[in-house]
């Protein structure tokens, strides 16, 4: 895997936090650092996706209003427990 060097501006608090997370994890700082960031930029981008995701299917007429929604769960339980 190919990577790119970045500086990034940290509290004194964080870098502190983080020295001792990789004093106890054997891992050097940017390893931890490039992990944090890593998971933040996929978490997040998950997200941002999630919701473009959400805005199409309002665009496109492919939702329901949260009534029918509640409707449709409510009659969905009462199926399932009749059986």
């Amino acid at each position: 895997m190919s990577s790119t060097t970045m500086t990034v501006r940290l509290p004194n608090t964080t870098k502190s936090k983080l020295e001792r997370l990789a004093e106890h994890t054997n891992r050097s700082l940017s390893f931890l650092a490039g992990q944090a960031i890593a998971d933040y930029a996929e978490r997040e981008l998950a997200i941002v996706e999630g919701i473009e995701e959400g805005l199409d299917d309002e665009r496109a007429g492919r939702v329901i209003s949260h009534d029918d929604a509640l409707l449709r769960i409510s009659e969905a339980i009462n199926e399932a427990s009749k059986g």
